[in-house]
């Protein structure tokens, strides 16, 4: 029996196995949102070889009008996820083809050519990403308030505290409950920094499974909050005075045949124990970083999360726990790139907005392109650099990521590495951009009035 036809046979069985009676098929937008049609579990068969239709002109960053032929989103059966919090129901991802040919603005896809290329080159890209997510409620004004049932989330220095968890406690069991049922590998759950903030933390994969899982993860928060009377919400920095939220992202290489870690070098001279290829992939990641944080930080809120100099005065705990300059070192959370343990990087300046699909590819085509040219990133900074002003930094010719999404997008346009890894969704993604930017710019805001209506 041909593999496909025996896989479409064995979810058939498990469909009955498990009770599902309807299908999800999902794929994500520019900007990473999910999009799903609900079809009949009779219809994966269809679902599967021909896909469900979508009108592209409907969905942002397809490159498509109102004129253009149908997407047709093909689920991939190795994604089957039955949804914990609605039985009889199943999610697959899906890849999306017009005319019977692979789509070129499906983010999905585009991270998948660009693991192809990794492949070829003989590694494999493993990924982890810790998302973190506020719950909030909104009041009738249209404003939000953090969601504390208890009334005791109200800490200074918040973080870890068990008071303020406890208040969550029905929602971080439910996700973790469902987490495990889905045998995802969940270890972890903490209150975050900010009142009001979470962090759920499940095993790392490769990284087409990760921004598979990151996108259902935000899915499944999203249901379970709602039945708990609350709005997870993934925007980088809801409140001004509170520390933002990350998808921290832990990385190595591997080799595509043994699996085994090609970060790793015990004997590293610099004492971190990288490899010379290790070194050399963050070297690509460091002198794209100005390009990839346009894509890894994405939206106009975004950057009131990255700003220099908020590390210690602009948050209500004292850090932000954000790096804005463009460094790496060692277990030093005050660094863009960390090392905490021999051949395991993490990347902290990752926003949780993010599309990771797009974030991922971007990142790979950095630290390829590093591995490609033997980049070199310098010395590690060792040092606390939340201590460290703009001038010091410059005199040790240290730069600072973008402060804000045009400074991004123009790093972005002139990095022809990171438009690449996008490939045609690259000029989708610049054009709906600079339109964001232009819209958000034109807003009158309340510190504005606060600031000029009585000034004069």
């Amino acid at each position: 029996m041909h593999t496909t036809e025996a896989r479409l046979a064995s979810l058939e069985g498990q469909f009955q196995n498990d009770g599902i009676a309807y299908l999800l098929i999902q794929f994500v937008d520019l900007h990473g949102a999910a999009k799903v049609k609900l079809v009949p579990a009779s219809s994966l068969r269809t679902a599967v070889e021909s896909g469900a239709g979508f009108a592209g002109a409907a969905v942002w960053g397809m490159g498509q009008g109102p004129h253009s032929h149908d997407l047709m989103a093909r689920a991939d059966v190795e994604t089957y996820t039955p949804l914990p919090y609605e039985p009889g129901v199943a999610r697959f991802a899906a890849d999306l083809y017009v005319d019977g040919v692979p789509h070129p603005y499906c983010p999905r896809g585009n991270l998948k050519r660009v693991l192809q290329r990794a492949r070829q080159m003989g590694y494999a890209f493993n990924v982890g990403m810790e998302p973190e997510f506020f719950l909030v409620t909104r009041n009738p004004d249209g404003t939000i308030a953090g969601w504390d049932p208890h009334r005791v989330d109200d800490l200074r220095k918040a973080c870890y505290d068990f008071k303020g968890m406890s208040g969550a406690l029905d929602f971080l069991r439910a996700m973790n409950d469902a987490l495990l049922a889905l045998d995802w590998g969940v270890y972890q759950s903490d209150h975050e920094d900010a009142n009001y903030q979470y962090e759920i933390n499940f095993k790392y994969a490769d990284a087409l499974t990760t921004a598979d899982r990151l996108t259902f993860f935000r899915m499944l928060a999203g249901q379970i909050a709602q039945r708990c009377g609350a709005t997870a919400t993934f925007m980088a920095k809801p409140f001004a005075g509170r520390t933002g939220s990350a998808a921290h992202a832990h990385y190595h290489l591997a080799d595509s045949h043994s699996g085994k870690n090609v970060f790793v070098d015990e004997s590293d001279p610099r004492g971190l124990g990288l490899s010379r290829l290790g070194y050399h992939f963050l070297g690509g990641v460091l002198r794209h970083a100005p390009a990839l944080c346009a894509v890894t930080s994405p939206t106009v809120n975004c950057y009131k999360r990255l700003q220099v100099g908020a590390a210690l005065t602009g948050v209500r705990s004292g850090f932000t726990w954000v790096p804005a300059f463009i460094t790496y070192g060692d277990n030093n959370r005050t660094q863009m790139l960390r090392v905490p343990e021999p051949g395991h990087v993490e990347d902290r300046t990752v926003s949780a907005a993010c599309n990771p699909y797009l974030a991922l590819a971007a990142y790979l085509a950095a630290g390829l392109d590093g591995i490609a040219r033997g980049l070199d990133p310098g010395e590690p900074n060792l040092g606390n650099l939340y201590e460290q002003g703009l001038e010091t930094m410059a005199d040790r010719g240290i730069k600072t990521l973008p402060q804000s999404l045009p400074e991004a997008l123009h790093h972005f346009e002139d990095d022809e590495v990171i438009r690449e890894a996008l490939g045609p969704i690259a000029g989708e993604f610049l054009r709906l951009k600079r339109e964001e930017w232009r819209e958000y710019h034109a807003q009158v805001e309340t510190w504005e009035i606060q600031r000029y209506l009585t000034a004069l």
